[in-house]
């Protein structure tokens, strides 16, 4: 064995950072500052380049707009759209293609329809996919709005980077789902429908057609808009089953942090096991510890009273970032962010590593106060049980329907989504009509 000097080298990390020094203008997309007047032209490379690029980036000014005939395809009401085996899609869809070798094409605005892929594309071998999840609500002041989408931008950077797709400037990405929501929001979610939504799907495939184990050289980003069924409010709650001990999610060291299609095919053959059961998603345990991590594809969180002897204080319980262990989810942060900010005199928040022998524990105790699931599918959803190998944990739900904080915090979030609470995180559509 060769002797080791000094400690062990982040070799991912190294690598992303390295891709974001080669780029400066990506630095404050990645670090949470938006370069909101960025002119596209820093950012053209996948990170094998030495330097900066001079190819051109990923810029929403160049945006071709391509219209599907507006009497082609009636709206149809949400319950029917959400009620067959196919997603129902809007209007239009932005596509931009990308190559080592000339950089990002002017992104196209076009008719919805199907994509052109050879059967050697990169994606269709190598898992080179990733994708966001957020969406377009319509307000019940009429308005359209999008929540706190530089975030998705952002990790939708991040997650690229992970995968050795190309970079760009998450300023810009944002600038064409806002373009999307623009030209189709004003039909699919006319004024007359306040309080619905739609789902936005940003994704990122590598296209290349060549087989090898290698970054691809093409690569496509494309964005829809389409219908999703209500996911927030399971009758009884939300049911969870956690994971055989013989399967896991995610592990440190490796991409739970980034949204990519990994890290969720090899996850639905335990989930669809937990639903043949009657539960709706697992729990998602990590390590001989059991901690716990994910509720299906959201963050976790347990609200419980610490120990007497412990000075008896409620606590908001969540895992934490540090480990890159799960996804920075957009609503798991404004559900801190929120509580720190307007329960600070009734709980405190805790983000730390914590074990399904201390929720099984505190629900044997009387100190189990609620729990819930946060994100973009199922927005804050209540959790009513948790089955852990032959012992469930019943979850206190005030009248059937919701623990108290998670009602609070689900009012407040839903409150700046549609325009109830005027606030920055509610960016508002400019709309085309």
């Amino acid at each position: 064995m060769l002797p080791q000097n000094g400690p062990a080298e982040d070799l991912t990390s190294a690598a992303m950072e390295q891709k974001i020094a080669e780029q400066p203008a990506l630095a404050k997309g990645v670090n949470g500052k938006s370069n909101g007047n960025s002119n596209g032209n820093a950012n053209g490379t996948n990170g094998h380049a030495n330097g900066a690029s001079t190819l051109p980036g990923l810029d929403a000014s160049k945006l071709i707009i391509t219209r599907a005939d507006p009497t082609a395809r009636a709206i149809p009401d949400e319950a029917a759209a959400c009620s067959g085996i196919e997603t129902i899609c809007t209007d239009h869809m932005i596509t931009v293609t990308w190559k080592a070798s000339s950089g990002w094409s002017a992104p196209e605005l076009r008719p919805y329809g199907p994509l052109s892929l050879m059967p050697t594309a990169s994606v269709l071998h190598y898992a080179t996919e990733c994708f966001e999840g957020l969406k377009a609500y319509r307000g019940h002041d009429g308005r359209l709005r999008l929540f706190r989408p530089d975030l998705n931008a952002r990790r939708m950077l991040m997650s690229t980077l992970r995968i050795s797709l190309p970079a760009f400037d998450p300023a810009e990405l944002e600038k064409l789902i806002l373009a999307l929501v623009a030209v189709d929001g004003p039909k699919w979610l006319p004024a007359s429908r306040p309080g619905s939504y739609l789902y936005l799907r940003p994704a990122a495939i590598g296209t290349h057609p060549q087989l090898g184990v290698q970054a691809p050289k093409e690569a496509l980003l494309f964005i829809t808009a389409s219908f999703m069924p209500r996911m927030d409010s399971p009758a009884g709650g939300m049911r969870l089953h956690t994971n055989p001990e013989d399967m896991i999610r995610a592990w440190v060291g490796g991409f739970g942090y980034a949204k990519v299609g990994a890290n969720y095919g090899p996850s639905l053959l335990a989930t669809n096991e937990a639903r043949e059961r009657g539960f709706g998603q697992i729990l998602w345990l990590y390590g001989p510890e059991g901690y716990c991590t994910e509720a299906g594809a959201s963050n976790f969180f347990v609200v419980w009273r610490k120990r007497d002897e412990e000075g008896g204080k409620l606590q908001l319980v969540t895992a934490p970032l540090d480990d890159k262990l799960i996804l920075d989810g957009v609503t798991r942060r404004s559900v801190v962010e929120l509580a720190k900010e307007r329960l600070a005199g009734e709980l405190e928040v805790v983000e730390r590593k914590y074990t399904i022998d201390e929720v099984v524990a505190a629900d044997k105790e009387g100190r189990l106060v609620e729990a819930f699931a946060a994100g973009t599918a199922f927005f804050i959803c209540p959790v009513s049980q948790i089955r852990h190998r032959d012992y469930d944990v019943h979850i206190p739900m005030v009248k059937g329907e919701s623990g108290q904080y998670t009602a609070k915090i689900k009012g407040w979030v839903s409150d700046i989504m549609y325009g109830n609470e005027q606030h920055p995180w509610g960016v508002v559509v400019e709309e085309q009509q």
